[in-house]
């Protein structure tokens, strides 16, 4: 990918398997070419497989990186400089601890908290300067339903999501009249390795849940950032439950993941 084409960039990160391999073929089959990241090279090298299987123009670059560590965020930003500008940013990366707080791992939440909310702020810093430059771009987060109440047994990965959507939305109106459009993607529960690496698979939630899947999430995510709407939540009926979260009182609206 020495070389651009016409062809616009996205940045897709979390892009190995899930909503973030979905978004990453939604984008390639919609004329882009990719820039795909995970700490895995083994499984990012499969999802640059599935990519170029579905979209067989696209060019796909993997980048193998741990974004929860300075050193990994700054190898994938200065990657992408051998690419050409990125045009959209999908801050995607994230993962989850379950359970009660005082019996969960420090570190296990530590390492949560550098990816799904320090990853993110730095690969914003560093793209969203770069975009504003240009007067032109897209960024799209994937927070999660989680983000819009306290969670109980989730209670530290609910918080790291109500970050990141606090930031998206800061971050749209600060780059309004920029060029640069920002959406969050407010997911629920969704059939994706989520659960197992979080240490869910046999909760109630799981189990007794219609789980949305991981393509159409992402659809829904693709589709709002295309349209520039401030946030989406997929599926259509966690968007109810978003409303009326909204209309209790604080101490009504914690819920509990079992």
């Amino acid at each position: 990918m020495a070389s651009r084409k016409s062809k616009p960039l996205a940045l897709v990160t979390g892009s190995s398997r899930g909503i973030g391999l979905e978004l990453a073929k939604i984008f390639a089959a919609e004329g882009y070419d990719l820039v795909i990241t995970s700490p895995d090279q083994g499984r990012l090298q499969l999802a640059a497989d599935q990519i170029k299987r579905a979209a067989p123009d696209a060019r796909v670059k993997s980048v193998v990186a741990d974004l929860e560590k300075p050193a990994g965020r700054k190898k994938l930003y200065d990657a992408t400089k051998r690419t050409g500008p990125i045009d959209v940013l999908v801050n995607n990366a994230g993962v989850g601890v379950w359970g009660e707080f005082v019996e969960t791992d420090l570190e296990d939440e530590l390492a949560m908290i550098q990816l799904n909310v320090a990853g993110v702020v730095a690969l914003s810093k560093l793209f969203a300067r770069d975009m504003a430059r240009r007067g032109s771009g897209r960024m799209l987060f994937t927070a999660s339903e989680a983000s819009l109440a306290p969670i109980a047994l989730m209670s530290v990965y609910a918080a790291t999501k109500a970050f990141v959507y606090s930031f998206a939305l800061s971050l749209r109106e600060e780059l309004k009249d920029s060029g640069v459009t920002v959406t969050a993607l407010l997911p629920g529960a969704t059939n994706t390795n989520f659960f197992n690496q979080a240490g869910m698979k046999d909760t109630k939630l799981v189990r007794e849940s219609e789980l949305a899947e991981a393509r159409e999430v992402a659809q829904a995510g693709y589709d709002a950032l295309m349209r520039g709407d401030d946030h989406v939540v997929y599926p259509i009926q966690e968007r109810i439950t978003s409303i009326l979260t909204k209309l209790v009182p604080d101490r009504m609206a914690v819920q509990r993941v079992e």
